[in-house]
C-alpha cells in the first residue's frame, strides 16, 4: 500500500516556520513527506532538511518521494532523541523544527499495523516495529486497574472502568487477538444510549492503547526542550497536536519556556536567574479551516502552536 498522509495545516506550518532558503530544518515526523516536500521547495541548495521517523515504511516512502533532492538527511529514530541525533550529525543549531504528532493515513489504513478500529487486524499499534511492547501485550497482560488508568487518562474515556472490566473478563475466557475483537468488547461495555451519538465507541480506547504502546506523551516535554535548545536565535518550532492531552502538554511547555522564573510574585527582582527561551507566536492554537476539514475530515481536531527562540 502506498504510504500517504494528507498534510494537515500545511500552509500554516510553512508560514509559522518562517523558512529561510539557506536554513536547516528538522521534520521530526517525516511520514509521507508532505510537509517536508514543501519545505524543500523553499530551500536553496545551501539549505538542509533533516527528516526523522521511527516508522521504516515512512522513511522508505519519503526517500522515494524526495528522490530529486540531495539536501536531505534521513534518520530512522524517534524524535525524542533529537538531541543525540543532531549531536551525532555535528549540527549544533537549526532554524526550524516541525512535529506533526498525528497518526498517518497509511498507519490507520494498513490492516497489519493494528491502529484502526475500522479494520480487523492483529493487535499491534507499534509505530516503530523494533519496539517490544505491542497492543496485544497491553490488552492481554496489563492489570485491570492499569487498563482503567490508561483508558481514562490517555483516552479521556468516561467508561474506562467498565471497558477495562469487560476486557479482563473476556481475556480470561479467550485471548484477545484482533482489533475487531477488541472493538466489539468496547462496544459491549459502553451502554447503548451512549453509542448512538458522538465518535465511534472504540476511538478513545484505541487512542489510549496506542499512546501507551508508543510512549507518545512521556517523550514530549524533553523533545520540545531539546528542540528549542538546538534552535538558532529567531528559529521556530511548530507542533501539530491531535488531542487535548498533547495540546495541553505543548501549551504548558511553551508557557514554561517563555516564563521560566520561579520566584514568588512579590519579589522585586528575579533571583532564580532563569531567562525566557522562547516567545509564543500563537497565543491561541491555529485550527484547520472549514474547507480543509471538508477535504480531510481527519484534520478536524488538529491544533498548531508555534514558538520562536529568543
Amino acid at each position: 500500500m502506498e504510504f500517504k498522509h494528507v498534510s494537515v495545516l500545511l500552509n500554516e506550518c510553512l508560514e509559522g516556520l518562517n523558512i529561510k532558503e539557506d536554513g536547516i530544518y528538522v521534520d521530526c515526523t517525516l511520514g509521507g513527506a508532505g510537509h517536508s516536500s514543501e519545505i524543500l521547495r523553499r530551500l536553496s541548495n545551501k539549505g538542509t532538511l533533516i527528516g526523522i521517523d521511527q516508522d521504516e515504511d515512512a522513511l522508505k516512502a519519503a526517500q522515494n518521494r524526495l528522490k530529486d533532492y540531495d539536501n536531505v538527511i534521513y534518520v530512522h529514530n524517534n524524535f525524542h532523541n533529537i538531541d543525540s541525533i543532531l549531536n551525532e550529525l555535528e549540527i549544533p543549531k537549526v532554524d526550524g523544527v516541525l512535529m506533526d504528532l498525528g497518526v498517518s493515513s497509511y498507519q490507520l489504513d494498513t490492516g497489519d499495523r493494528g491502529f484502526s478500529y475500522m479494520k480487523d487486524a492483529s493487535l499491534d499499534m507499534r509505530m516503530d516495529r523494533r519496539r517490544d511492547l505491542t497492543a496485544h501485550y497491553v490488552v492481554n497482560n496489563y492489570a485491570e486497574r492499569d487498563l482503567e488508568r490508561i483508558i481514562r487518562d490517555y483516552g479521556e474515556e468516561n467508561f474506562a472502568k467498565r471497558i477495562a472490566k469487560f476486557i479482563v473478563e473476556r481475556r480470561e475466557v479467550k485471548e484477545i487477538s484482533t482489533t475487531g475483537e477488541l472493538s466489539e468488547i468496547i462496544k459491549e461495555a459502553i451502554p447503548a444510549k451512549f453509542r448512538r451519538e458522538g465518535p465511534h465507541p472504540a476511538k478513545r480506547t484505541f487512542q489510549a492503547i496506542r499512546i501507551e504502546v508508543n510512549g507518545e506523551l512521556e517523550i514530549l516535554n524533553k523533545a520540545v526542550e531539546d528542540s528549542v535548545k538546538h534552535l538558532n536565535k529567531n528559529g521556530r518550532i511548530a507542533i501539530i497536536t491531535f488531542h487535548s492531552l498533547e495540546d495541553r502538554i505543548i501549551k504548558n511547555k511553551y508557557r514554561d519556556l517563555e516564563n521560566p522564573c520561579k520566584c514568588p510574585p512579590d519579589f522585586p527582582i528575579c533571583a532564580c536567574g532563569k531567562l525566557p527561551e522562547i516567545k509564543t507566536i500563537t497565543r491561541k492554537p491555529i485550527e484547520p479551516s472549514k474547507e480543509e476539514v471538508e477535504i480531510n475530515p481527519r484534520s478536524r481536531s488538529a491544533k498548531l502552536r508555534v514558538g520562536e527562540k529568543l
